[in-house]
């Protein structure tokens, strides 16, 4: 029912992607980092089916490379969710939560999704935007809180690229291995961020202890 819904919706961002080439994917991902709804489980497999194709290159960067041109969707990817989360912090920072709650239901969002990126976001700290961008639902939201407890712009911006890359860089890749089936994706999407989110998080958790055990050795 729901991948019904949001067929028409898809077929739009289908074609974004499929005409604007890298400039798509940043456009689209910046959508949904403003809080906008657009389902990232759908936008950067696509990416990746398009790198399959040998058709996501930059200016002929990538031409012949179907690495590159992961690697080109990820971080175009990543930068769209940068520019996306500037609306989302600036609305925080400037209007605080009153704004959001008076006018965040003209993009469909509910107190309840700021209350969850809230308490996520008072739990870790700065850390949560890094985390939060591997989240399901977190990851759309998690710039209003940051706002609203003005957080440094330069560190916000680095955690929210940082975090953001992995993430568009494993659904880019699913697409890539899915090839022509890469839209069966859209179906499950709800399972797959908690699937990929799990896996990533767990391979940041393990950087971060063999890391810090190899400092402890040294």
């Amino acid at each position: 029912m729901l991948h019904k819904i949001l067929a028409p919706i898809i077929a739009w961002m289908v074609a974004v992607m499929a005409a604007m080439g890298p400039l798509g994917v940043m456009l689209l991902m910046a959508i949904e980092s403003a809080c906008i709804p657009l389902p990232s489980e759908v936008i950067m497999p696509f990416a990746g089916f398009l790198a399959f194709k040998g058709q996501l290159t930059l200016f002929g960067l990538g031409a012949g490379n179907p690495v590159a041109q992961i690697w080109i969707a990820g971080i175009f990817g990543a930068l769209g969710c940068n520019l996306g989360s500037i609306p989302a912090y600036e609305v925080g920072a400037w209007g605080g939560r009153r704004a959001v709650e008076k006018y965040g239901r003209y993009i469909w969002l509910h107190t309840g999704h700021l209350d969850q990126a809230h308490r996520f976001f008072e739990r870790f700290g700065t850390w949560a935007i890094f985390i939060g961008r591997l989240l399901p639902v977190v990851r759309t939201f998690i710039a209003l809180p940051a706002g609203i407890a003005k957080m440094d712009r330069t560190r916000f911006h680095l955690y929210t690229f940082l975090g953001s890359l992995p993430w568009c860089l494993a659904l880019a890749w699913i697409g890539f291995k899915l090839g022509e089936k890469w839209n069966t994706l859209g179906v499950y999407f709800h399972k797959l961020d908690a699937v990929i989110g799990v896996l990533l998080l767990a391979g940041v958790a393990w950087f971060v202890y063999d890391h810090f055990k190899n400092r402890a050795k040294d």
